[in-house]
């Protein structure tokens, strides 16, 4: 049995700066951190003479190419994969939610294959074909963020050159201001799911063609991902909740799915109880809301009026990872 891991993220600055449209323009630049919630991939051989594919759903095929999964499908053929095997999936946060999770995914899966048929990819190698694979084989309007944070882990920041290299530099920070930085954020689910596909798609084709205002978004949107950069290394951190909400500002104005009545309402009410700031983590729409806050439990306290969930949460500095490597049969 092969066991992979991969930690989700969350976004401190900069995000939506690096999806090609806009990089390949303008360059981008975001700041981000992986935390200690994981996609697993377990995968073995099977007697059976089937592909067996275990998920939120369940497929048993023969053929790779009918998987209904697009990156299962599409990983799987990248890999010329023949021998019928036994392949699981599990999240400790639900898809949807503005993570990271389908990037995660296709790092996690990559990094399992390239065990079982004796690759040597290195963390760059893995997040490079699992970009191609989401960006030019499935055509997503998706960026190199989630992949990329995926097989390095850590609180990195990433630089998105026009020429398509990601440039990924580890953020100079003690372990204890680390430590402030996490206990000054909270993370509550907001109750819903999202599809990020219609938000980025927007943004995408507004970028190709050259709308003003979407491009001056973007440009001071990466503005605040170099100042959030300084904030975390060397600044005071409360700056950094104030730059969230200013972020958050300007994030709304790329859509009207952004967000909605009752995700504002949430905010609005954190913001009169102790929060400097915060965003929507990913896309937008749904998810999981983050607030810089000077007192976290008090705010935790306060939101329990709405029944909203607290994630907990450590921040990861690992990466793409191998929990197993015994091949067996099943």
């Amino acid at each position: 049995m092969i066991v992979t891991r991969s930690p989700l993220r969350i976004s401190l600055g900069g995000g939506g700066t690096d999806l090609p449209s806009y990089y390949k323009q303008y360059g981008g630049f975001l700041i981000a951190a992986t935390i200690n919630k994981h996609i697993y991939i377990s995968l073995a051989e099977t007697f059976n003479d089937k592909f067996l594919i275990k998920y939120s759903s369940f497929e048993e095929t023969k053929t790779i190419k009918t998987l209904k999964h697009p990156l299962f499908r599409e990983i799987l053929k990248k890999f010329k994969i023949k021998t019928p095997l036994i392949i699981t999936s599990h999240a400790d946060i639900p898809a949807g939610t503005g993570m990271g999770s389908s990037g995660a995914f296709a790092v996690t899966l990559i990094n399992a294959l390239s065990i079982y048929t004796k690759k040597n990819f290195s963390k760059r190698q893995i997040a490079e074909m699992a970009c191609d694979i989401e960006i030019n084989t499935l055509k997503e309007p998706i960026g190199k963020q989630d992949q990329y944070t995926a097989s390095y882990g850590g609180i990195n920041s990433y630089e998105y050159k026009k020429n398509g290299k990601v440039i990924v530099k580890k953020i100079k920070i003690s372990d204890l201001r680390t430590n402030t930085l996490k206990k000054k954020l909270a993370i509550f689910f907001t109750g819903y799911s999202r599809s990020s596909y219609e938000i980025l798609k927007k943004q995408n084709d507004k970028t190709i063609n050259l709308d003003k205002k979407m491009l001056e978004n973007l440009h001071m949107v990466k503005s605040f991902g170099y100042e959030s950069k300084n904030i975390i290394e060397e600044g005071n951190l409360d700056d950094l909740g104030k730059l969230m909400h200013e972020h958050w500002i300007f994030k709304k104005k790329r859509s009207l799915n952004m967000t909605n009545n009752k995700i504002n309402q949430y905010y609005n009410f954190a913001l009169k109880n102790g929060a400097l700031g915060g965003k929507l983590i990913g896309a937008g729409g749904g998810g999981f809301l983050m607030f810089y806050c000077e007192d976290v439990n008090f705010l935790e306290k306060k939101l329990k009026k709405f029944n909203i969930k607290k994630l907990d949460f450590e921040f990861s500095g690992i990466g793409a990872e191998i929990i197993s490597s015994n091949k067996t049969q099943s």
